[in-house]
């Protein structure tokens, strides 16, 4: 199957999957949203980051998924990667309520639940272990997390970034759950197509020449951008964390927050 990509893409998929117009305006408003969070991110294969969250959420639309988790899917990086303004990642109140403002509570609950939920090797073994345990609002979450991962390899994408083997070798070790997890759900297609993406990265080669130096998502800035002064004096602190300690009474002093 082909996964949409665009913001165009999505709305032809929606329409045809016979969602209605109010689910489509929710849609386009996170989309909106993610336009000013996610400028000039990219994954760590060089593909636009806004691609691969419009493409998580077109693997649950080809799922009938409920309309509000294909918003937060569009949304889901938004605490991890955002660009909220002052150069760094999280989760504040501020940020939340700026998110609520757009989308509405129930978008934003999905949002923030997704960034709460720990995704590597011992956690996600763990979560394996309790599946059938897990509350309707988790195992939403979940199914949001699965779309991501079999988007991450669509068309071979982790094997597209600098840490590819590494990638590679993530499938056999933590990863090779997913598949069990998604048919623990309920969702048998979504299973499948993690099997087969799974399965094309593990025995395909790319060229090195395409491949990107970076590993995982990074910002590719205008050559015209001038940061803010905070923004850069916090990008320098977060660097040299030991002289941000030294100078953490100081800043305080004058109200500044490192």
């Amino acid at each position: 199957m082909l996964y949409a990509q665009t913001n165009l893409q999505l709305y032809n998929q929606m329409r045809g999957a016979g969602y209605p117009e109010t689910d489509m305006k929710s849609l386009r408003e996170a989309y909106d949203l993610g336009t000013r969070l996610f400028t000039a991110k990219f994954r760590g294969s060089g593909k636009p980051l806004l691609s691969h969250l419009v493409g998580t959420a077109s693997a649950l639309c080809a799922l009938h998924a409920p309309a509000t988790l294909l918003a937060a899917a569009v949304l889901h990086a938004a605490y991890i990667f955002g660009e909220f303004g002052d150069g760094r990642p999280g989760m504040t109140p501020a940020r939340r309520a700026l998110v609520r403002r757009s989308v509405g509570p129930e978008i934003e609950d999905l949002v923030a639940r997704y960034h709460l939920l720990e995704w590597r090797s011992s956690t996600i073994e763990a979560l394996h272990a309790r599946v059938d345990t897990l509350s309707a609002d988790e195992r939403d979450v979940l199914l949001v997390r699965l779309a991501n991962e079999m988007e991450d390899h669509l068309d071979l994408g982790v094997l597209y970034c600098g840490n590819a083997p590494e990638r590679r070798e993530e499938i056999g070790r933590s990863l090779r759950v997913c598949v069990d997890l998604a048919n623990r759900i309920g969702q048998p297609a979504l299973a499948a197509e993690l099997e087969r993406v799974f399965q094309e990265v593990r025995t395909a080669e790319v060229p090195e020449a395409l491949r990107h130096p970076e590993d995982c998502t990074y910002m590719l800035a205008p050559a015209s951008l001038m940061p803010k002064p905070a923004v850069s004096f916090r990008r320098i602190l977060d660097r040299h964390p030991r002289v941000a300690l030294l100078l953490r009474p100081q800043l305080l002093l004058f109200g500044a927050r490192t």
